[in-house]
């Protein structure tokens, strides 16, 4: 007798990040949400493919990320989340 198993991967928890703009730049979104130190920083990592954009990886610095897009990067993870109006 087999027995299926079906196993969930559990998503890890995403910190939220809000942005004022419609869209925003990867590199500049990963020195607003504190993961790199500067935009060189940001700009080797994507490089060196350690970015992934919804689940994919993504080497174009100037990728535009929407409310929604999630953003990993060495184990941490970033929701891109809208800005509440004031």
């Amino acid at each position: 007798m087999r027995v299926k198993v079906r196993a969930r991967i559990k998503r890890p928890e995403a910190e939220d990040i809000p942005i004022t703009t419609e869209t925003i730049k990867l590199d500049s979104f990963l020195k607003l949400a504190n993961a790199v130190e500067s935009g060189g920083a940001a700009k080797n990592l994507i490089a060196e493919e350690a970015v992934k954009v919804n689940s994919e990886v993504c080497t174009q610095r100037g990728k535009k990320l929407r409310p929604g897009d999630r953003v990993e990067l060495e184990g941490q993870v970033f929701q891109v989340t809208e800005a509440p109006c004031i």
